[in-house]
């Protein structure tokens, strides 16, 4: 069963930024990513979804190629990859896979103005070393499907940093 995990940030890059933290220890095979979609809300309150990969571009690079493929087979290959790329692109468009897009914008409408949200589904990973790469991130898990435990732990993680930071400013505050 996968795990869903999302994480509220105050700033409209810092999703993006953790999502690029996870991908890179996605090739360290620590982690093993079935979605990873940033949510934005703009300072006009639109939101918009950020998709790791376009899903009509990719149906229809792959209808492109079965298409010029069937298309040589009847002598005519440019008709062949116009007709699959299109439909690849329809049958991309229309298809939702991982997280869906419905819950991600109802989510992103709760969200301040200017701020982003990070919605990632994991297969699996290596809890301990994924954390040691959150602590101190910042961000507030919005929703998850961890046990509570484990969910009071990844926000102790995220608030760890900023907790020490907090801290040192008040003790170099008091000495001044």
């Amino acid at each position: 069963m996968s795990t869903l995990v999302v994480i509220a940030y105050d700033d409209m890059n810092k999703a993006q930024q953790m999502r690029h933290e996870l991908v890179e220890l996605e090739k360290e095979y620590l982690v093993d990513l079935e979605d990873a979609v940033v949510v934005t809300r703009d300072a006009k309150g639109k939101v918009k979804l950020h998709q790791v990969v376009s899903l009509p571009a990719l149906g229809a690079m792959q209808g492109g190629f079965w298409g010029t493929l069937i298309g040589c087979l009847f002598f005519s290959p440019i008709f062949g990859m116009t007709l699959g790329a299109a439909t690849g692109a329809i049958s991309g468009a229309l298809t939702d896979v991982g997280i869906n897009d419905d819950f991600m914008k109802e989510l992103g409408t709760h969200l301040q103005p200017n701020t982003s949200a990070l919605c990632v589904l994991i297969r699996q990973m290596t809890n301990d070393k994924v954390m040691e790469h959150l602590v101190g991130t910042g961000g507030k898990v919005l929703k998850s499907n961890l046990s509570k435990e484990d969910e009071t732990k990844l926000q102790e993680a995220l608030n760890a940093a900023q907790k020490e930071h907090a801290a040192a400013a008040t003790t170099v505050g008091a000495q001044a």
